[in-house]
């Protein structure tokens, strides 16, 4: 039977295993695949990885911190993937660890609308940043990244060949003229989805600079955290009327994407989305 498995922090991957279970059944793989949840530290990540295909694994999806490890260590890469400097989705192979990003077309297909023209701001600089900027730039979008160590927003930036971004100046948050669509690729709020009422939502995104007040209806907001409750960003993005993009969503369309490289099916997309969000 082959196995598959979610690496990350325990939060990350809490609907992977209820999503992924409905679409094998759907496929009329549930008899043959498993789909299951490791946590796993930095520390033992490489060995863990290491071990998986002789204990019968046939790919994994790897969430954060992992994103730039997994492609540290494969024996070979998409395009896309090495472009971005981060893989989400490792398959073990006769020739190897092969590395894939589907959170670049994850991103891309929960949008409500092309990205094209649009002034992206991408906060974070992360494996899951870097895939979601290039996803951004490849889109046609004119990207900016912030991350609260500067030096690494300058590097990624580079890397990437977009802009570092800088809140606007006079004031501590970014102002709406600033950017159209934003993309929350921090984990800001990954502590607050997990256990409702940890603290103030305002206060939690003062971290990354946004006031909720500088939403508008015209924006379009993702958040790639999620949880039992909303986020601080997508709850007071959604109060301000932005068209709001939760962490859900783009789990469900990056796993449905890598479904289909390890089963070279089509996954029932609507069918994991219920069940992710029912989990």
């Amino acid at each position: 039977m082959p196995r598959l498995a979610v690496l990350g922090h325990p939060v990350s991957h809490s609907r992977s295993p209820a999503m992924h279970a409905v679409a094998l059944a759907e496929l009329g793989l549930a008899g043959d695949w498993s789909y299951e949840a490791i946590e796993v530290a930095p520390s033992d990540f490489e060995a863990l990885v290491g071990s998986l295909p002789r204990r019968g694994f046939a790919g994994v999806n790897v969430t954060v911190p992992h994103k730039l490890a997994a492609l540290a260590l494969a024996d070979s890469a998409s395009e896309a993937a090495g472009a971005i400097g981060a893989a989400n989705t490792l398959s073990f192979t006769a020739a190897g660890v092969r590395a894939e990003n589907t959170d670049a077309s994850g991103l891309l297909a929960a949008l409500p609308e092309s990205p094209a023209g649009r002034r992206a701001l991408v906060l974070g600089a992360g494996g899951s940043a870097r895939a979601c900027a290039w996803a951004l730039r490849e889109a046609g979008a004119r990207v900016s990244i912030w991350n609260r160590t500067a030096a690494r927003a300058k590097r990624l930036a580079a890397e990437l060949d977009v802009v570092q971004a800088h809140p606007s100046a006079g004031g501590w948050r970014w102002e709406p003229d600033d950017f159209d669509l934003l993309v929350n690729a921090t984990t800001v709020g990954l502590d607050e989805a997990s256990a409702p009422g940890a603290g103030s939502p305002r206060t939690a995104l003062k971290r990354v600079l946004i006031d909720a007040d500088s939403l508008e209806t015209r924006h379009i907001v993702v958040d790639l955290v999620y949880g039992d409750s909303p986020t601080p960003l997508t709850a007071l993005a959604r109060q301000r009327g932005a068209q709001v993009v939760d962490g859900l969503e783009v789990l469900v369309h990056q796993g449905a994407a890598s479904l289909r490289i390890w089963t070279g099916m089509d996954p029932p997309v609507e069918a994991m989305r219920r069940a992710a969000r029912a989990s």
